[in-house]
């Protein structure tokens, strides 16, 4: 008996229900889109409301939860309304960020902390909120958006804020993956390195920062936004049910230099 294999198959997330957060514009707006095309029912995340209704009228089945999510109520009120309308959590995609360029003599000590809420506690406090559930359903991920400059520096562009909230990312998903193996919950982060987003606006037409990426990058431009899709598929999709604690670096080689 020939048996058939269909490895695409494992990338599927039908009947899964997968949150996304910062979703509103960029990468969180792809990502959701990603995950409704293969199948999963996607709770979409971030302050500007009026931009999720513009992408949930895109997706198949999504909810909308306009949220703040450096104020612990707006984390604990997603959770809440993800399991009160969707009664499950499989995959976690706490994309949610802010980075901001600016040297460590001029940044705000109130910057700093804000950077820090936003793209570390929140996405600690969102694994809290929602472990129960990704354990309830015999195991899910969580797929935590760091960066490559989680790993690197980012000088001459300043961003110690940001470099240290996505380090911190880094290591925190790696001692969460080491909590939540035995629970069947798989822990991993993303690492992008320059894509066109909201937070990079302007780069892919500034000669100064072509000429920076050119020169530097070995893959030398900007990546596209369809470029992390595969790596988002394998983290949070059965492609990948060996694969925990890890960073998925898809820079164009940035970090290898």
């Amino acid at each position: 008996m020939t048996t058939t294999l269909d490895p695409l198959a494992l990338f599927r997330l039908d009947g899964k229900v997968a949150v996304v957060t910062g979703a509103s514009s960029g990468l969180g707006d792809r990502f959701a889109r990603v995950l409704d095309a293969v199948g999963a029912r996607v709770v979409i995340a971030a302050r500007r409301a009026d931009r999720l209704e513009v992408l949930a009228r895109d997706l198949s089945d999504a909810v909308v939860v306009p949220a703040d999510l450096t104020l612990p109520e707006d984390r604990e009120r997603l959770a809440r309304v993800t399991l009160e309308e969707c009664g499950r959590l499989d995959v976690l995609v706490n994309n949610a960020g802010i980075g901001r360029k600016v040297s460590l003599e001029d940044e705000p000590l109130d910057d700093f902390r804000e950077t820090m809420e936003l793209n570390v506690t929140a996405i600690w406090h969102l694994c809290q909120l929602f472990r129960d559930a990704l354990v309830a359903n015999g195991g899910g991920s969580v797929v935590n958006i760091a960066s490559m400059l989680g790993h690197v520096g980012a000088t001459p562009v300043k961003q110690a804020s940001y470099c240290a909230s996505k380090g911190a990312v880094v290591n925190l998903t790696r001692e969460l993956a080491l909590q939540l193996a035995r629970r069947n919950v798989r822990v991993n982060a993303l690492c992008p390195g320059w894509f066109q987003s909201e937070m990079t606006a302007g780069m892919e037409t500034d000669p100064g920062a072509i000429d920076f990426i050119k020169t530097n990058g070995p893959i030398p431009r900007m990546g596209d936004v369809h470029e992390l899709d595969g790596a988002l598929l394998l983290l949070a999709s059965d492609a990948g049910t060996f694969l925990t604690g890890q960073s998925v670096i898809v820079d164009g080689g940035w970090t290898a230099r």
